[in-house]
């Protein structure tokens, strides 16, 4: 009896979780940083880490996500040590990144994406959940985030890696 259930339990095992769920499909994959900008109170809009940022974004079938967002020129330590950082550089690593993982939702009616952050460079961010509107158009995603105290709003503009 239980060698004639194997194969049905061999085919769940494997078809199960193929299958995105509908929440997350849309937005599943890879995504390569093509802008990091903000838009300032006056509607004007700037690059907010620099001309040519570098970043990754990766969403999971099964809702796990993972965003890395880093300026285009990063302040190198001059000790080559990470533990003997001058304040300077310790400032300029910090703000020059956006790095943040946890797990996410989409919700394709409101065009939203929940964040579920578990870790974040930022320690605010540590356990807290972020709605944040998003646009998907063709293999192009990108989303706002809330103001920042400056009243600028952070932009980040991805393309869907091939």
């Amino acid at each position: 009896m239980m060698i004639r259930c194997l194969p049905l339990l061999a085919a769940f095992v494997v078809i199960g979780p193929l299958a995105a769920p509908a929440q997350v499909s849309s937005v599943v994959g890879t995504w390569v940083l093509t802008a990091a900008d903000k838009q300032l109170p006056d509607g004007s809009r700037v690059h907010d880490y620099g001309d040519h940022p570098h970043g990754l974004v990766i969403f999971t079938n099964d809702g796990y996500y993972s965003v890395q967002i880093y300026r285009s020129e990063r302040l190198k330590f001059s000790s080559g040590n990470k533990l003997k950082g001058t304040p300077e550089e310790y400032k300029d690593a910090s703000l020059g990144a956006s790095v943040h993982f946890g797990r996410y939702t989409v919700d394709p009616d409101k065009h939203t994406i929940t964040f579920r952050t578990d870790r974040s460079a930022f320690p605010n961010w540590d356990d807290t959940t972020r709605v944040t509107p998003y646009e998907l158009k063709g293999d192009e995603l990108s989303w706002k985030v809330p103001a920042r105290p400056d009243g600028s709003i952070p932009i980040t503009i991805l393309r869907r890696a091939r």
